[in-house]
Parts: C-alpha cells; sequence; structure tokens
C-alpha cells in the first residue's frame, strides 16, 4: 500500500478530488498555505494499493498544470528606509509537489 501526499493550487483541488473520486480513491482534503506565495493550497491524501500508483499519479498529472502568474515583489527605494515599491515578477505556480509513502498497515473503522 501508498500513501500519497499531493500538494496542489486551490484552483485544480476541486476538479482533481472529483476525478480521483471518479476513478474510485478515497481522498482526504486538507486546506493548506503555501509558503512562497502566501497563497491557497491544499493538501491531499490518497490511500491506495500498489497496483492502482501509476493511474493515480496520470490522472495527478492531467490535472494539476504548471502555468505563469504575475505577483508583485517588494522593493526598497534607494535610500528611504521602510519605502517599498512593488515590481510585478512571473512566477510558475500551479502543478503538484507529490510525497510517496510505503503503508505497512491501512485500518478504516
Amino acid at each position: 500500500m501508498k500513501l500519497v501526499i499531493a500538494i496542489v493550487q486551490d484552483e485544480d483541488a476541486g476538479r482533481l478530488i472529483g476525478e480521483l473520486m471518479n476513478e474510485g480513491y478515497g481522498v482526504t482534503k486538507l486546506a493548506t498555505t503555501g509558503g512562497f506565495l502566501k497563497s491557497g493550497n491544499t493538501t491531499l491524501l490518497i490511500g491506495l494499493d500498489d497496483e492502482r500508483f501509476d493511474e493515480c499519479m496520470k490522472v495527478i498529472e492531467r490535472i494539476c498544470k504548471s502555468r505563469k502568474q504575475i505577483t508583485s515583489a517588494p522593493v526598497t527605494h534607494g535610500g528611504t528606509t521602510g519605502m517599498y515599491a512593488p515590481y510585478p515578477i512571473e512566477v510558475s505556480v500551479g502543478g503538484a509537489t507529490v510525497f510517496v509513502l510505503s503503508v505497512d498497515q491501512f485500518v478504516k473503522f
């Protein structure tokens, strides 16, 4: 057995959860916040048998695509302490960060 921990952008979470459930996967959703952009994301816990692992990864890869987003980064104005002026930067968001753990036992009550 495996435990898949998938961290995905909120924008992709609903569609991914729906697709995984349609395919018969049990999914637990945790609301989390990303560190870099401080944006909302979702952490999914998916328990599955080893033979279903590749299929699950294909679903995650198909739905969670990386994309570009413009955000602002603060810049200190020369010489003036405490003055910040945001300027736009392009960053990659989306996709999925996936951790896979082997599970010795899974019990459901």
